[in-house]
This record gives C-alpha cells, sequence and structure tokens, in this order.
C-alpha cells in the first residue's frame, strides 16, 4: 500500500508543507493536492514536480478530490481563514469551525480509515472538532500543538547560550496560543537544569518572545508559514517511518475533555501515549488555565 497524504487546504501553510516534504527524505509516496481555487493547485503541482529531479525523495504530487482520502495514511487539514493583523488565534473560532464541519465529514464519507494531522487555527479547538465530527480513535487525530512553539523556544534559547539547540531540552505546553507556557521546571541541557544557563529574568522574556512570535513575524510579512511546515513534515515522518518519537502535539486529553499539547510519543498509529510530567504550583496554574481558556473557546461554539 502506497502511503499516501491528502492536503486540504493549499494556502501559505499548505503549500510549505508540502515544499518542505519534497526538501527531506520522507516515506510518502504521493501527496495528494484539495483546495478550493483548482486552477491555482494544478500550477502548485505542476511547479513541485519540476523539483523532483533535485528532490532526495520521489514523491507524486498531483490534484485530487475527497474520494483520494479514502487510501490515505494521513489527512492533513490546513485549510480555514488566516490570522490577520490585530487578530489572535482565537478570534478565527467561528470561521474555521463551519468550515471543518463540512471538510471533516466529506473525508469520512470517502471512507477514510488513516490519521487525521490538524494545522488550523485556533488549533486545539480545531483539533477537538475533528476528533468529535470524525468520530474516530482518539490517537488518531492529531494537532500540530505547541511543535512550532517548542522550536522557537529551543532557536531563542540557543542564540541566548551559544548551543546547538538539538542539545536543549525545553518544551512550551498547554494552548497554541496567548495561555501557553514553558515547563521550566523541567527544562534541561543536556543533563544540566536551565537555571545553570538561564536567569529567571531571562526565562521571562524568552517565553515571551516565543508567545509574541507569530504575532511579530505577522506584523512584519503578513502570515507565518515556513516553521508549521517543518512541523508538519516532522510529525507526518514520526507516523510513517513509526518513529516513536516524542513531540508537543495538541491530541484528547480524557481527564478535561479537550485536546490541549503536551509531550506525546508518535508512531505508526498516531499518538500513543501522552507524557505528563511534575509540574510546579505555578506551572500546573499555568496549565489548568490553558486548559479552562480551550474548554470556554469550545462552549462558546456550543451557545
Amino acid at each position: 500500500m502506497k502511503n499516501r497524504v491528502v492536503l486540504i487546504g493549499c494556502g501559505n501553510v499548505g503549500m510549505s508543507y508540502a515544499y518542505a516534504l519534497l526538501n527531506q527524505h520522507t516515506y510518502v509516496d504521493e501527496l495528494i493536492l484539495i483546495d478550493l481555487d483548482e486552477r491555482r493547485i494544478e500550477g502548485e503541482a505542476m511547479d513541485l514536480n519540476h523539483c523532483l529531479a533535485y528532490s532526495p525523495s520521489k514523491v507524486l504530487v498531483r490534484v485530487g478530490d475527497y474520494s483520494y482520502c479514502k487510501d490515505a495514511r494521513i489527512v492533513v487539514i490546513a485549510a480555514g481563514a488566516n490570522q490577520e493583523v490585530g487578530e489572535t488565534r482565537m478570534d478565527l473560532i467561528h470561521k474555521n469551525s463551519k468550515i471543518f464541519k463540512s471538510i471533516v465529514e466529506k473525508v469520512m464519507e470517502s471512507g477514510f480509515d488513516g490519521i487525521f494531522l490538524v494545522a488550523t487555527n485556533p488549533l486545539d479547538v480545531m483539533t477537538y472538532l475533528t476528533l468529535k465530527y470524525s468520530k474516530l480513535s482518539k490517537n488518531r487525530v492529531i494537532g500540530s500543538g505547541t511543535t512550532l512553539d517548542t522550536a522557537r523556544l529551543r532557536y531563542l534559547i540557543s542564540e541566548k547560550i551559544k548551543i546547538c539547540p538539538k542539545d536543549i531540552e525545553a518544551y512550551v505546553i498547554g494552548e497554541h496560543g496567548d495561555s501557553e507556557f514553558v515547563a521550566w521546571s523541567n527544562a534541561n541541557v543536556a543533563l544540566s537544569k536551565i537555571d545553570n544557563f538561564l536567569s529567571p529574568a531571562d526565562k521571562l522574556s524568552l517565553e515571551e518572545d516565543v508567545r509574541n512570535a507569530a504575532y511579530e513575524i505577522i506584523n512584519r510579512k503578513g502570515a507565518t508559514y515556513y516553521g508549521i511546515g517543518m512541523c508538519l513534515v516532522r510529525i507526518t515522518s514520526a507516523i510513517l517511518e513509526d518513529k516513536r518519537i516524542i513531540l508537543p502535539v495538541s491530541s484528547y486529553d480524557e481527564v478535561s475533555d479537550i485536546c490541549i499539547s503536551t509531550p506525546a510519543i508518535v508512531n505508526k498509529n498516531g499518538v500513543e501515549n501522552k507524557i505528563f510530567v511534575p509540574l510546579s504550583k505555578e506551572e500546573e496554574q499555568k496549565l489548568q488555565n490553558s486548559i479552562n481558556v480551550i474548554k470556554d473557546a469550545i462552549a462558546s461554539l456550543e451557545r
């Protein structure tokens, strides 16, 4: 069986993901593009296929429709309204919830039995709605979560302390949004506590920079997309290659009855287990605040 990935929504985020796929060694055999603007994505497919002579992977890229979802291993949803200057991610909730109901229903009507990977904001709410509309098992609906926020954090720490970001073990958890926070109590550089490298003022400043990163990018160039494109490829590879790596993705939490980001083991079945690390009292309060923000957002759709 071919490793088919269907991409729904071929705007900046979707096409950054598609281009990143072609630039890395992946197990993707087919990439199917679905978008309302079919003529434009015909051009996107042509442009991407012209890269294949220099790509490390051989990926067949073509335009399709929802019937292609039946045999897909992964359906990536990057469709929805973009976050504009001055908007928060939560401001998109009513626009994108309506779009998602239609998309997920069409995917499931095809006979899809794979894994959903969600990239649309407000991320945790859209992941929860995908789970609700699809009725798939909880491990098979994944949001990109705080993978991008965590990548931003590690980059900023590395710039501060002049150590490779790959040697920094620190996570942003909670909502992918304004209530997210850094679990500093569990952050390390190799086996050394982060407090040996950063002052309390440093940590406060870095956390604020991570939280505001999307706003700063949007203010300058109108949208963010390269970073999330790379994160989606990372999650895709974890699934298709059964990597069992730990990523801070958004997935269902039975206790709070929402989708929220914590480190989780990602493999061929989706999310195998969420990893709950001991938090400080302050961090526990921040996590509960994130839970409440997401719960309130979901409740606002039901009013």
